[in-house]
This record gives structure tokens, C-alpha cells and sequence, in this order.
């Protein structure tokens, strides 16, 4: 395959479930002014600093999965920029496993949206739990290629659709800051 343009080249290494959540991303904001509430609450946006008293009500639950969850992503971030294999690496990449087993372990317990049920995206919460170890086992048998694409998976798949989702109209960051 010839890639006639350094665009084509440098769109043609990145995995396509980058490039499907950057369209579905789009799609999405493209599609909000027609879809009803959402629509209508996304063109109303007034952003604003964080509410506290919303914050003081809120379950101790929830307050760890969001700092968890700030925390394995900055951390994510920062795995995503160093230079693979190091000391560094391993050590922020144990500490990045256990935040993000936190944030999948507390989100468990996390039903208030759903009238104490689970909703539709602990089946990321599932999906999670089952992929963490591998990605730990593979990187322990030295399956380079196999640990990069599912650590990879799970910071950009777990955690950037799962931002979108924290951030819908009615949610609690969504009321937090707008």
C-alpha cells in the first residue's frame, strides 16, 4: 500500500479504534442540536465554578471513583508520552492497574442513576475486570505488542468514552461545572 501524503501516513499508524472514537465523537457533537433535551441543554451551556454544595452531597463512593479516575487518567496520559520498558514505565504502570481496578471496582457500587440498578455502561465496568489482567499478563510474558493494544484499549476506550458519558447533560459533572 503506498501512502501518498505524510496525512495518509500518519493517519494509516494509528489503531482504527482511535480513529472510530474520534468519528463517533464528532457524529455526536454534530448530532446533539437535533436530539431533543440533550440538544437543547448542550446549546445552553453556561459553564460555571464547581458547585460545592452539589459536591458535599454526594457519596463517598462516587467522590473515589472520580478521583480514581482523574488520577489513572492523568497517569494514563503521561504512560501514553514516556518511553515504554523503564523503570518509570513498570512503576506508573502498576500504580495506573490499581487506580484503574479502583475506578472499575467502585463503579460497581454506583447505581443511583439507574433506581439502584446497573445501567448499560457497567457493561464497560465488566469489560474492564476482564481485560485488566490480561493486559498485566501479557506485559509479564513479555507479549509486547498484545500489552500496548489492550493498556491502549482500555485508557482510550474505558476512559475517553466514559468522560463523554460522565459529561452528559443531568450527570453529576455535567451539573457540577455548567
Amino acid at each position: 500500500m503506498s501512502l501518498n501524503s505524510p496525512i495518509q501516513a500518519r493517519f494509516a499508524n494509528l489503531p482504527g479504534w482511535i480513529i472510530g472514537t474520534a468519528i463517533f465523537g464528532l457524529v455526536a457533537v454534530a448530532v446533539a442540536p437535533f436530539s431533543g433535551g440533550i440538544g437543547r441543554a448542550l446549546m445552553d451551556v453556561r459553564p460555571h465554578a464547581p458547585d460545592m454544595t452539589l459536591w458535599a452531597g454526594v457519596s463517598p463512593v462516587i467522590k473515589i471513583h472520580l478521583f480514581t479516575a482523574l488520577g489513572a487518567l492523568g497517569l494514563g496520559a503521561v504512560l501514553m508520552l514516556v518511553r515504554k520498558g523503564r523503570t518509570f514505565h513498570r512503576a506508573a504502570g502498576w500504580a495506573w492497574v490499581s487506580l484503574v481496578a479502583v475506578v472499575a471496582g467502585s463503579s460497581i457500587f454506583i447505581t443511583e442513576l439507574n433506581h439502584g440498578k446497573w445501567s448499560l455502561i457497567h457493561l464497560v465496568t465488566a469489560w474492564t475486570l476482564l481485560v485488566l489482567p490480561i493486559a498485566v499478563i501479557a506485559a509479564k510474558r513479555h507479549k509486547v505488542v498484545a500489552h500496548r493494544k489492550t493498556m491502549m484499549g482500555l485508557f482510550y476506550g474505558g476512559f475517553a468514552i466514559n468522560l463523554i458519558v460522565a459529561f452528559l447533560p443531568g450527570r453529576l459533572l455535567w451539573n457540577l461545572f455548567f
